[in-house]
């Protein structure tokens, strides 16, 4: 990890978007120190040629942090041994976006932890569009997860009463950070996706009688479906609308010091066809339902509920996470469903894993190219922010990392290998994006492409695996356009230009 000021790394600082609301006009207040010390990057994106390709680096020996590299320029034909084509003809999924969840441990740090200016930087710089990262995909959890400072639900009776009417139901547990984070955020980024999921329904509607481990009550699938239809809509009411939604984080993984709930694929079919599907269909049926929430290494348990002819048609996709299997399961299930959408949704990195050059190759290489190689529309790691005891967390992972670090101490910001993988992907392929093909995987070349759709630019993204550096030509189809780069070894690089 590499700590630095709250600016962005490298000569570009931060610089607000057009201010059409209030919490935007008080953002660019907080960062104007660092407008003053706003420098050409963004300008010369903006006077960038047809035969232009512009470089963005960054190195596993953390000498190159998300640097401009040297721009290259496109010539006929090319004699490179290692060719990339690139095929903008042959597209693919359109992308939501890229970016890491808001749980209550990140929402906490980033109020009560971080000065106002600090607050304004970092949330303009994470989801602000270039030279911020522009994150446009985010997760919440439905009531507590591991990384919240205490367990609770929306609507928590004492044991043994229950409350099937909801009568108790409140959203009021996250109007101290959690709230009041999403709406900077969408403040900043209008088009930024929310999608949500619980750990656990109410401890009165689990076989437990708690958050902790147990199962849905049959008699519970009624008003389990009643409360995340209330979430949504209490959600919209703040100004937060709810993208997606999973029934269940992680359904077959029953934790014991933390919220969860296993839920096989039969009573996911059940609960969707016949109560969640319907009551969304009815109240909400802007929200996708999203099964599994869970890993790579289970596709039998989406499938089976795919399978089944009354859920399947109110299932929009499958959610997928990293900690089990292999990232190719993604392209298999999509094989056989081709009109379900496909999202990952979770990954973390830790202690665990100390190597950062290490760390970035896989993030990137795994999950921003693997998992979009195989059809994610959109890409969410783990806790967006944790502090510098890999916390607050109440149960569950010791030593998780955030996409950022921030010190309780001192609000100072580290940003980790996870921030520069998702940020060589998100701050060059715009929301609306769609894949389109590259070969990959030759000479330890690894890439995947994409076309913005409001300009035509192209963003392509090269992870050099290699212990050396490598070269290598880009070679346009149809045609033999081809730019020429070499990559220092163990790098991450986004090549963009436009048609």
């Amino acid at each position: 990890m590499t700590t630095v000021s709250p600016a962005l790394p490298g000569d570009e600082r931060l610089r607000s978007a057009p201010i059409r609301h209030p919490l935007r006009q008080l953002v660019r207040l907080l960062v104007l120190p660092a407008l003053l010390l706003c420098v050409h990057g963004g300008a010369q994106a903006q006077k960038q040629s047809k035969d232009t390709v512009q470089a963005w680096i960054t190195t596993g020996d953390q000498t190159r942090l998300m640097a401009r590299g040297a721009d290259a320029a496109f010539q006929s034909g090319t004699r490179a041994a290692t060719v990339i084509e690139v095929d903008p003809s042959q597209r693919f999924q359109q992308m939501v976006g890229f970016g890491a969840a808001i749980t209550d441990a990140s929402a906490w740090l980033i109020q009560n932890r971080l000065n106002p200016q600090q607050r304004g930087a970092l949330m303009n710089e994470l989801f602000g569009k270039e030279p911020g990262v522009n994150f446009s995909f985010t997760r919440l959890t439905i009531g507590a997860s591991d990384f919240s400072r205490h367990h609770y639900s929306f609507d928590d009776m004492p044991p043994g009463q229950t409350d099937p009417a909801l009568a108790h139901f409140s959203i009021e547990p996250n109007r101290a950070d959690v709230l009041p984070v999403v709406k900077a955020a969408l403040a900043i980024n209008p088009d930024l996706r929310v999608m949500a999921s619980p750990w656990s329904a109410p401890g009165w509607m689990k076989s437990t009688d708690s958050l902790i481990q147990g199962t849905l009550k049959p008699e519970a699938y009624a008003p389990f479906a009643a409360y995340l239809s209330r979430y949504i809509g209490a959600y919209e009411k703040e100004g937060v609308p709810i993208y997606a939604l999973t029934l269940q984080n992680e359904p077959h993984f029953e934790p014991k010091d933390y919220p969860g709930m296993r839920v096989e694929p039969a009573q996911r079919a059940a609960f969707i066809g016949g109560h969640l599907g319907p009551v969304l269909a009815r109240e909400h049926p802007q929200t996708r339902i999203l099964d599994w929430d869970h890993n790579w290494d289970e596709p039998g348990s989406p499938a089976a509920v795919l399978q089944d002819p009354v859920a399947s048609k109110y299932v929009n996709g499958v959610a997928w996470h990293c900690y089990g299997g292999d990232v190719r399961v993604q392209a298999a299930l999509h094989d056989r469903w081709p009109d379900k959408d496909t999202y990952f949704t979770e990954c973390s990195g830790g202690k665990w894993a100390p190597v950062w050059s290490d760390n970035l190759q896989h993030f990137a290489r795994t999950l921003v190219i693997g998992a979009t190689r195989g059809w994610a529309r959109g890409v969410l790691l783990w806790n967006l922010a944790l502090d510098e005891n890999d916390g607050p967390h109440l149960g569950g992972c010791k030593d998780c990392r955030g996409v950022v670090t921030i010190d309780s101490r001192d609000g100072k910001v580290t940003r980790n290998e996870e921030y520069y993988a998702l940020a060589h992907a998100s701050r060059f392929v715009r929301q609306g994006a769609r894949r389109i093909a590259s070969t990959s995987g030759y000479d330890q070349l690894d890439t995947v492409a994409f076309r913005n759709a409001d300009d035509g630019s192209v963003a392509l993204l090269v992870v050099n695996s290699a212990k050396a550096p490598r070269s290598f030509a880009v070679r346009l189809a149809p045609g033999q356009r081809s730019f020429s780069y070499t990559l220092p070894a163990a790098s991450v690089a986004t090549f963009t230009w436009k048609p």
